[in-house]
């Protein structure tokens, strides 16, 4: 594919264009583009007709650029622009997050001193993903997260923890005799507790209780 410089003056939106840009997204994309540069080219037909980037073209105009790269999508028919300008939208919509792995490489661009907000979080999902589960005092009786130090005499667990040497070596030893953390709760494992935590107990294939590497029924 070429790449082309086209002025923006020249870029037509697409008028029944049905995904929206508030204004500060238009602001978190500029930011995005002053930091990182023009990273994604627009898409545009043989007419100079926007397919995809309009949010692109709206952050350049706040920016001041006089022009962007396009990438020209001459081979599609009609209908298929029409089409792919929902489809490229709703795509990238049906993603999700792996919350654990997020939580770390924020945290490591945090402790590098990086502005987490050119990546478009903002400060009440920031703070949920560095959230610590809120401790409760021992006479309370309640369940929760912050109950673990009380009953078990362990400390509440976040994401952060998991790039802790204890933990991954605890991860370790999961593996080594087959636990796999990742099935969690009523995956049909054999390894799952009641309840579904593989951090407690297990089953065996024969329908035998284990408890780490002790079969308690022996």
């Amino acid at each position: 594919m070429k790449i082309e410089t086209i002025k923006t003056t020249a870029l037509i939106p697409y008028a029944r264009n049905s995904r929206s840009h508030s204004e500060s997204q238009v602001a978190q994309i500029a930011g995005s583009i002053r930091e990182f540069g023009f990273t994604n080219p627009v898409l545009i037909d043989a007419d100079n007709g926007i397919i995809a980037g309009h949010g692109r073209v709206m952050a350049a105009g706040l920016l001041g650029l006089a022009s962007v790269p396009c990438i020209r999508l001459a081979h599609l028919t009609d209908t298929q622009k029409r089409a792919y300008i929902i489809a490229d939208n709703k795509l990238a919509l049906n993603a999700g997050w792996d919350e654990e792995m997020l939580g770390l490489e924020l945290a490591d661009l945090r402790e590098a001193d990086f502005d987490l907000g050119l990546m478009g979080f903002d400060e009440d999902e920031l703070g949920d993903l560095f959230a610590e589960p809120a401790p409760e005092a021992e006479s309370s009786g309640e369940s929760g997260a912050g109950s673990l130090s009380v009953k078990f005499g362990i400390p509440p667990f976040s994401v952060l923890n998991a790039r802790e040497g204890w933990w991954q070596d605890r991860k370790r030893a999961w593996l080594a005799i087959g636990i796999r953390s990742e099935l969690g709760r009523g995956e049909g494992s054999h390894h799952a507790a009641p309840g579904g935590s593989v951090m407690v107990s297990g089953y065996s294939k024969d329908g035998q209780r284990l408890t780490g590497l002790k079969n308690i029924n022996k």
